[in-house]
Formats: C-alpha cells, structure tokens, sequence
C-alpha cells in the first residue's frame, strides 16, 4: 500500500519524520528509566537500559522501513523521503545499534551514568537522521547542533579519565569553531542565492540569478565546515586527541555515525545544491582528498597507539569518501553508501576489540600489548585480523568492494590521478594494519599472564559476530548490498522507487 504526502500538510511532516520522533521519544523513556527507583536498584541496571535502547533503535528501524511505502508530492520540502535519505538511517541506526551492543559492558565497569549515556546516544542518532533527510541547510544545521552537543557530553562523560575530559573539551572548542564556519556559508548562500532551500539553490544557479561571489565565498565556507565534521586534512586536528581520550564506545560511535551523516549531508549539498557551480568547487575536494589521503596514511605509519593510529586510519577513509563527492556521478554516491555502511561494521568491530584488550583503564592501547593475542583470544585475534583486512581493502572484505566502487566513480569522473594516489595509499596502509596482525600472531607476549581473561560480555560477542558475517558477506556476494547502494543513490535525483517529482 502506497501513502502519498503533501507537505503542505503539517500531519504529513509528522509521518516523514517517524523515525525520528519514536528514537527521541525512546531517548525520553530511557532518560526516565535510569532515574527510576527500579531501574536505580536493580543489579542489571545498565545491561537492562542498554536492551532498552536497543529495543528502541529497533523500532526506529522499522517505522523507517515503512517510509519506503510512502510516495512524496513534491520535492520542495524540507525533509526528503528518498531512498537516499532511508539508505542512510540504515547506516546510522547499525551504527547505534552496534554501538548499544560494544558499550554495555564498558558502561558497567567503568561506571558511567547508564540513562544519561545511552539517552545522549539515541539523541545524538536523531540529529544525524535530521541531517541526513534535511533539504535544507537550516535543517541540516539544526541536525549537526542536536547531534554534535551530545557527542560533545558523550566524550567527557567519563569523569574519573582526565583523558576524556580534555577530549570532550578539545572537541567541543573546535565544533565550536566549525559551526561558525558552517552557519556564515549558510548565511553567504542565502545572500547569494535567496534561499536556503537546497532545490530553490539550485535553481538560482541554474537560471543565473545567484550572485557569484557570495557563492562562491559561500561555498568555501560550507565546505571547510563540513572537513572539519568528516576529519579532512588539514581540519583534522581534534580527531587523533578526541578518539584517543574518548571512552571507546564513544570513539567507534563517532568514526561510524558522525562521518556517515556528515558525508551523506555533505554530498547532498553539494551534488544537489552546488551541482551548478561544480567547476568552482571540484578542485577544493579534490586537495582535500588528497591531503587526507597522504598526510593521514603517512603518519598513521608511525604510530604505536593502536587507538591513535585508527583516529589517523579514520582520516584516511575520509581521503577516499571524498573521491564520491569529487567524482558528482552516480556510481561514486553508490559506492559511498556501500563503504559508509561496511565501514561501520569494520570499525566498530575493530575498536570494540581494542575497548576490551585495552582493559579496564584502556592501558593498554600500544601495539606490543596485542602481542600474542592470536594465541590466547583465538576468537578476538581471527576477528580483529578480519577487520583490519577489511580496512585495508584486502579482496574477499566489503572493505575491497567499497574501494572498487569508488575507484569506478571516479574513473568514470575521468580523475585519474586521484584514482592513483587511492590505490598508493591503500597499499601503503597495508604496513600500519598488518603490523598490528603480526604482533597477534608472530610475536610471543612478554607476560605469561598476558590476555587472560579478557571478558567478552554476550552483546559483545554478539555484535563483533554480526560484524565479521556482514564484512564477509559483503565481499563474498556484494550484489544485494551494491543494488540497494544503487537504487539509493538513484533516487537522490531521479526519485528512484519513490517518486520526487509533482504527480
């Protein structure tokens, strides 16, 4: 059954935001739940809030799934019901989900408020759903505020780490500071183009009636806000700090569900708003993803963190997202959904695996603590190999499969020398992921002791099982996974399988 929506109905509003509103209703009653008397008493209180958060990303999901029934009249509204934008809460709510599923365990032993963690994990999702479905920049605006302010108080939420203090701190001036950047491009393009409506943007490009140069300051100002969101070189500088002193759940959290809804926001704005002025702006991206792809490859190789170099890692993969946006096609946007959602099972995975060698004070975070580690934790070394070989695009791991997509992008965008520099730089990442697989396997560990027992709690286990089946999948039978990629990215002009244009 097909529901057709008029958005100049106020209740149709309500209905293209389902998904939102029953995950920040679900923040609300997870708030609520852990300052009850109940919940405060009982000895799985964490483990019992974190099923409950889960139950609601669940929900969520599937009033998300019922929007594919609906048909939009129209595409001037504010909130688009396209395939690209249900694509990308898919994304975003995995990336919850399996987020939920690392931290449950941590939270209880390190002690966190349960309610006020897991409430600020549902919000913070809510404001990446917002920037992601957002057709206009106030919205995605308000989407980047929602969900920044919460990752702000995520990060210094452990009070007893100075660590995550600093962390929270660091990020929280530098957000600062990239908003600033990013509401004075909103303001220049509304000077420019008298509006802030992305379809209405473009067509004042389009018929000519924009003025060029507050465009094109416009434009600059947008595109330096949204390098700071998704951790471009050289607008980078909090990422290594914030993902280190960051509580783990946190930081995998942040590399999967921020860069998703920053990069799919991103993208739309700029394929969509800016798609006219294209010649202005391609060779911005274009350094951009050069620089992150170089600066960040090169100094992961000296790191002996293993937190750290995966900060510098998520930089890297930043480089190579970047070659979507540049290459403005539809097989490059395809093949960003399809890394965007393999890349969040890899990394979560990867950082869940070293949230629990890391310990209970995450000490130890070097690369010779996971000496041995192959031997003693078979299941954690054969996994933690797995997503590092995705990461680094070995064949056989969606990791390689979302590569190859974006590589076919930007061959078809004729961009031959980034194509290049991509395929350096992977084999040069090669070193950085494969040195911490060898001290898994080919080293002795130095403590007799070493590695034994590391607790796995079951939401874990589970979680890091869902992510080696689904990184496997991926790049044994990538076919469904790449048509869904496809038909998403189709819509996000031509409407897809839901209709964008004026019935």
């Amino acid at each position: 059954m097909t529901m057709h929506l008029d958005f100049s109905s106020q209740g149709h509003y309500l209905i293209a935001l389902l998904p939102e509103l029953v995950l920040s209703a679900w923040a609300m009653v997870v708030l609520v739940a852990g300052v009850s008397k109940r919940m405060h008493t009982s000895p799985d209180r964490v483990t019992d809030l974190g099923w409950l958060s889960l139950l609601g990303i669940l929900v969520a999901a599937l009033a998300n799934g019922w929007l594919y029934g609906v048909t939009e009249v129209g595409s001037s509204a504010m909130v688009a019901v396209d395939g690209f934008r249900l694509y990308a809460n898919w994304i975003l709510l995995t990336a919850a989900g399996m987020s939920v599923m690392v931290s449950i365990g941590y939270v209880e032993k390190q002690k966190l408020q349960a309610g006020e963690f897991y409430g600020l994990l549902l919000l913070s999702t809510v404001g990446m759903m917002f920037m992601v479905s957002a057709r206009d920049l106030i919205v995605i605006f308000l989407g980047l505020e929602v969900m920044s302010i919460a990752v702000y108080a995520m990060t210094a939420m452990n009070r007893r780490d100075r660590k995550s203090a600093e962390a929270g701190l660091k990020y929280f001036l530098l957000g600062a500071f990239s908003t600033g950047f990013f509401l004075y491009g909103i303001a220049l393009t509304y000077g420019a183009a008298g509006s802030t409506n992305i379809a209405a943007i473009a067509a004042a490009i389009g018929d000519g009636s924009a003025h060029t140069g507050l465009l094109g300051f416009g434009v600059a100002l947008l595109a330096i806000g949204f390098a700071f969101k998704v951790s471009a070189v050289p607008f980078h500088m909090w990422t290594p700090d914030v993902y280190e002193g960051a509580p783990t759940p946190v930081t995998a959290f942040m590399s999967a569900g921020v860069k998703a809804a920053a990069f799919v926001a991103f993208l739309r704005v700029f394929s969509i708003a800016f798609d006219g002025v294209y010649a202005q702006w391609w060779a911005i991206i274009w350094w951009l993803a050069v620089l992150s792809m170089v600066g960040a490859n090169l100094i992961a190789l000296v790191q002996v963190n293993v937190k750290r170099m995966l900060a510098y890692s998520s930089i890297a993969h930043a480089g190579y997202l970047l070659l979507a946006i540049v290459s403005n096609n539809g097989t490059a946007t395809a093949g960003l959904l399809f890394y965007l959602f393999v890349y969040t099972f890899m990394n979560i995975g990867a950082l869940a695996i070293v949230m629990t060698v890391g310990g209970q004070a995450e000490r130890n975070q070097r690369i010779d603590d996971y000496a041995g580690l192959g031997w003693r934790q078979p299941m954690l070394g054969i996994f933690m190999t797995i997503f590092l070989l995705s990461l680094a695009g070995f064949p056989g791991t969606g990791g390689f499969i979302g590569k190859i997509f974006l590589l076919q992008g930007a061959m078809d965008a004729n961009l031959v020398y980034l194509s290049t520099i991509l395929v350096l730089t992977t084999v040069l990442s090669y070193w950085y992921y494969l040195r911490v697989a060898w001290f898994m396997w080919m080293c002795e560990a130095p403590d007799a002791d070493a590695h034994v027992g590391l607790a796995v709690p079951v939401p874990l286990r589970l979680a890091l099982i869902v992510g080696v089946a689904v990184v496997l999948y991926t790049g044994i039978f990538p076919g469904s996974a790449l048509e869904l990629a496809q038909a998403a990215a189709e819509s996000l002009t031509s409407g897809g399988f839901l209709l964008l244009g004026a019935l």
